[in-house]
């Protein structure tokens, strides 16, 4: 298999199935029916791991890497699924820390292309169902898997794990998930098994209600991490990860109390070592510290108010670049932005990508000072040109514009 072998049979998977990094919400197939039959097809590789699942609207990501850091200290062989990835296709599905085996991906992309043409997956089925033939081929001992969208309908839902996690909910992906907090989270309580402990991380009285109650009924144990104490620590930095840090607390002792052991010393050092043992990027990642350069992945208002509330806690001047990508509300995004900064306003390059032109009557509304550019890169070349000595930059609104912003220049800051 050569490189170019390699790209050609990703382009294949991108382009031919609809995905939802490329198409957004059109390409949502709500169901487990086709995953179903995709892993029947495959020998249903995903009934010989042992799994634990983690959805939430923010903070899903962040979480199962520190989880899997925290495992790998332990000295456990962890599979870990996310999505969406920044740079890689394979950064999707990585064991202890490496993507996957390119080798692997070309040949399994082969056998998704002979399947029978009545299983009608999209491209996430086809990546949950790849993900659980790695890890099983891999010989993993936990395999974490990230929801991709919502939870009870997520094609990640076809199994059975020791032990469920919902982050924390808020309004994101109204469209297909509800337009109100309640329905939301009933949909991401959907994960929530018979018998298998549920941590949720949210304050919120009302989400952890429904999601106590979901349990209830199917008796499952109700686990709320916002009551575990916040003493420790993680080298991911931003102050949202207090949070997420909480329920992996939550989820490391339900893991001992189902006699899996992991010490109190590889809690606190999986967590100070998430970036060295899983490779997570994109959370409050600083790129260079001369200028000061930050890049976050934070993209709906939730997020973005976490991001912004950090941003402000830095004293010199700013210079942001930004970009978002169509099914994201930008009238209650832009009204977050600090007044007194420069903006960048950027374009995507994934084909949802929305140019600025399009809401830049907002900008001007809220009289922002910003230019305009067709993609990332250009953008924050003239930030890092106007940046002035004790000046910083930050780079974010989208998974893409950071993915962008990396692609291009990770490999010179190496």
């Amino acid at each position: 298999m050569t490189k170019q072998d390699h790209q050609k049979a990703l382009e294949w998977l991108f382009t031919q199935i609809p995905n939802y990094q490329n198409d957004g919400i059109k390409a949502y197939k709500p169901g487990l029916e086709n995953i179903h039959q995709l892993c029947a097809y495959f020998n249903h590789p995903q009934q010989q791991l042992k799994m634990i699942h983690i959805a939430g609207t923010n903070g899903k990501g962040s979480t199962s890497n520190m989880l899997a850091s925290v495992l790998q200290e332990e000295g456990y062989n962890i599979g870990l699924y996310t999505s969406p990835h920044l740079i890689h296709f394979t950064e999707r599905i990585k064991v202890n820390g490496k993507n996957a085996d390119a080798e692997f991906v070309f040949d399994f992309i082969q056998k998704l292309r002979k399947i029978p043409q009545d299983i009608q997956a999209s491209f996430f089925e086809f990546t949950t169902v790849m993900a659980f033939e790695y890890f099983r081929l891999k010989k993993v001992d936990f395999a974490i898997i990230e929801v991709g969208l919502g939870g009870r309908l997520d094609a990640t839902n076809i199994i059975s794990p020791i032990l469920t996690a919902i982050t924390n909910i808020s309004l994101d992906h109204t469209q297909t998930l509800g337009n109100s907090l309640e329905e939301i989270t009933r949909e991401k309580a959907g994960i929530i098994k018979a018998g298998v402990p549920i941590v949720s991380g949210d304050k919120n009285p009302i989400v952890k209600d429904i999601i106590q109650h979901t349990a209830d009924r199917v008796r499952a144990k109700f686990v709320d991490a916002s009551l575990f104490g916040a003493e420790l620590k993680s080298d991911l930095k931003g102050i949202y990860q207090k949070n997420n840090i909480k329920v992996v607390q939550a989820l490391t002792e339900e893991l001992r109390l189902q006699n899996i052991s992991v010490s109190e010393e590889s809690l606190t050092n999986g967590l100070l070592k998430v970036h060295q043992n899983t490779y997570f990027m994109g959370r409050w990642f600083e790129y260079t510290q001369i200028p000061l350069t930050i890049c976050d992945t934070g993209h709906n208002q939730a997020g973005l108010e976490y991001v912004f509330e950090q941003l402000n806690s830095y004293h010199q001047h700013k210079h942001i670049v930004l970009g978002f990508v169509n099914d994201k509300n930008i009238d209650e995004v832009i009204p977050l932005l600090p007044k007194n900064e420069d903006f960048y306003f950027v374009k995507p390059s994934t084909p949802r990508g929305r140019h600025p032109r399009e809401y830049e009557n907002i900008l001007q509304q809220e009289n922002l000072k910003y230019k305009i550019f067709n993609n990332v890169q250009e953008g924050y070349l003239l930030a890092k040109e106007n940046c002035l000595p004790g000046e910083m930059i930050f780079i974010g609104g989208s998974n893409f514009v950071v993915g962008d912003f990396l692609e291009k220049n990770l490999v010179i800051n190496e």
